[in-house]
């Protein structure tokens, strides 16, 4: 069986082909931004990028009749369960729309879709998106009645990982707990319980650790005081905390290498910066411990920011009294799509619907 995997990024797309679970090729699109730029919107890129993947899949001596299934990363959604999802008419529409936000991969179910009934097979999945939410019903509650916590982290790979991690541990994800933190451009921390992550910070723009482009939990004060300060409109300030938040703000990089060679240089600000980001991810995993009443199977450390040695160290020297820390640096997003799909196609899981 052959599954294509689609995922779009804001100025990209990661194609990749999988054969019975292996991957066979694949290739990053990167697009221009002044290209990219002439769009008016998001769904306005969908005939752009699909006859980009065509030619892609056209270099790669690809037919899309040999595929079983297309499967694209999905995108801003209504909250949903955790699993693989048929592309619908409902969730096109949502998508398209922008019903539940804006973001680049708001595109990957109508680019499956596209494909698929292209290609004949008509299998069209989505895999894990960001709203997955199995939050329990305390940790939906802030301090406002108006504001409710949600639900938005990097569960495709926090779910790929966990399923990993479970494996070398030699039971099913469902007999584990685990806390993971995915780290990367934003930084997701959830608790796994049994199979559920019952709790996990707002990674895109509400809670959690500061992050190399995102601001995290800010003093709430502080932060009504300048959003009516006068000097900036509401989409400056969004930007400021999704985008131009967090170490970019601090020191003028999003670049956690630039960080790193800075601090060899002697930068003490770089140096306190990485620290801060390092205790703030700790502090995090502390409280996911509260939440699993200290029953954790594995602290888990993954995503881009796990491959430095010096700030993994630094996290596990807080919490490894917690449970054993392991590393799994970098993310598997395009394998964790396939996988998903492949699960359907051969039984072992049933589809979801997205009503």
């Amino acid at each position: 069986m052959k599954v294509l995997a689609l995922n779009p990024g804001s100025t990209s797309t990661k194609v990749a082909l999988f054969e019975d679970g292996k991957e066979l090729w694949s290739e990053t699109q990167r697009y221009d931004t002044d290209v990219i730029g002439k769009f008016a919107s998001i769904p306005d890129q969908e005939g752009f990028r699909l006859g980009e993947i065509r030619k892609c899949l056209g270099a790669h001596e690809t037919a899309l009749t040999e595929l079983d299934a297309v499967v694209g990363r999905g995108g801003l959604l209504r909250p949903i369960e955790s699993g693989t999802y048929e592309v619908n008419d409902k969730m096109l529409a949502d998508v398209r729309s922008c019903k539940w936000g804006a973001h680049a991969s708001n595109l990957g179910a109508p680019l499956a879709v596209r494909l698929a009934h292209e290609g004949g097979c008509r299998k069209a999945f989505i895999v894990d998106p960001v709203v997955v939410d199995e939050l329990g019903p305390l940790a939906r509650y802030s301090g406002l009645p108006e504001i409710e916590r949600r639900s938005i982290f990097h569960a495709l790979n926090q779910k790929s990982v966990a399923r990993r991690a479970a494996s070398d541990l030699g039971k099913p994800y469902e007999q584990c707990n685990f806390i993971i933190a995915h780290m990367g451009g934003g930084i997701s921390v959830g608790a796994h319980d049994h199979g559920r992550v019952t709790d996990v910070n707002n990674a895109l723009d509400g809670d959690g650790p500061f992050s190399p482009e995102r601001a995290g939990s800010l003093p709430a004060g502080g932060l009504v005081r300048l959003a009516f300060s006068g000097r900036y409109d509401q989409p400056t300030l969004l930007k400021m905390i999704t985008g131009r938040g967090g170490i970019v703000a601090h020191l003028g990089t999003s670049d956690f290498r630039e960080v790193r060679r800075r601090m060899a240089e002697g930068d003490e600000k770089a140096k306190l910066l990485f620290e801060a980001l390092a205790y703030q991810v700790s502090k995090e995993i502390g409280a996911c411990a509260a939440v699993l009443e200290g029953k954790v199977d594995a602290v888990i450390l993954t995503g881009g920011l796990a491959y430095s040695e010096e700030f993994t160290g630094l996290i596990a020297g807080r919490v490894s009294f917690v449970a054993p820390v392991k590393i799994y640096p970098g993310e598997d997003e395009m394998k964790a799509l396939a996988d998903g799909t492949f699960r359907v196609l051969r039984g072992e899981e049933t589809a979801r619907q997205y009503d």
